[in-house]
């Protein structure tokens, strides 16, 4: 579970031990209702990346990159204090949805979670700081704790592994950019918030986008096998800097899995 701090400019925020007010949401989720997310390509920018950073007079420093990572340890993990709240890269933590905390990844980034007591694995999206508690390697968010069986119970042994997306791309101050990544960025012209099963719930995000962003939001089919989906899109967009702006105001606004698109 979670502790709060304020660091440098930015709003890192931590994770230790288990604080007064913080446990479960009031809804009691079951692990078949918790979605494991898909890693789409991600963008590395400043917010939630200064490194290094000060916790409690100790000094932590961001990786030049997640490339490789693979850890074992113990995880820990928060919910109802600090759902709603801003993560430390600027998205919204929302307990009932697969994410993480980490001391050291760039963010955002995606990880494989295996609690090693039982087993069970998934994927997990990391956007925010912590735990900052020596014997725990990843504070979770309550609904992954419950995917992978440790809600209960509190800590969980895990193995933590980086999944390396192709396109993404790193914006980090300092960052050295792949030049064929980003050349690829310049192609893009649309962001996909996301695609539906039902059209009526595709055109509820797009009306609630519509109110909250000034771009063009649309709402089109797509066919997958025999299924019809429902995406919601924005654009089309000419200006790679307008798009990437434009991303990371979807990311803030609580939609993690938004990409951008060619077309």
């Amino acid at each position: 579970m979670r502790l709060v701090w304020l660091v440098l400019l930015g709003t890192l925020v931590g994770c230790a031990g288990v604080p007064p007010g913080d446990g479960e949401p009031l809804y009691r989720l079951s692990a078949a209702e918790v979605v494991e997310p898909v890693p789409v390509p991600v963008i590395q920018r400043a917010a939630g990346n200064t490194s290094p950073y000060q916790i409690n007079g100790q000094a932590y420093h961001v990786m030049e990159s997640g490339r490789g990572y693979r850890e074992t340890g113990f995880a820990s993990w928060y919910g109802r204090k600090f759902h709603g709240r801003r993560t430390a890269n600027g998205e919204v933590f929302n307990a009932y949805r697969a994410s993480a905390a980490h001391r050291s990844l760039p963010l955002p980034a995606y990880v494989r979670v295996t609690n090693l007591e039982n087993q069970r694995s998934m994927i997990v999206r990391v956007n925010d700081r912590g735990p900052f508690h020596p014997d725990r390697i990843i504070d979770l968010s309550y609904a992954a704790a419950v995917k992978l069986g440790f809600a209960d119970q509190g800590t969980a042994r895990v193995e933590v592994e980086a999944i390396d997306v192709a396109g993404s791309r790193d914006l980090r101050p300092g960052a050295q950019l792949a030049s064929a990544a980003d050349a690829r960025a310049h192609h893009y012209h649309f962001i996909q918030v996301g695609a539906f099963s039902e059209r009526e719930r595709a055109e509820s995000t797009a009306s609630q986008l519509r109110a909250q962003l000034d771009a063009t939001v649309s709402v089109s089919e797509a066919l997958l096998g025999d299924r019809v989906f429902y995406r919601v899109r924005l654009g089309p967009v000419t200006r790679a800097e307008q798009l990437v702006a434009l991303h990371d105001q979807i990311l803030a606004l609580g939609y993690p899995e938004a990409r951008m698109m060619p077309k």
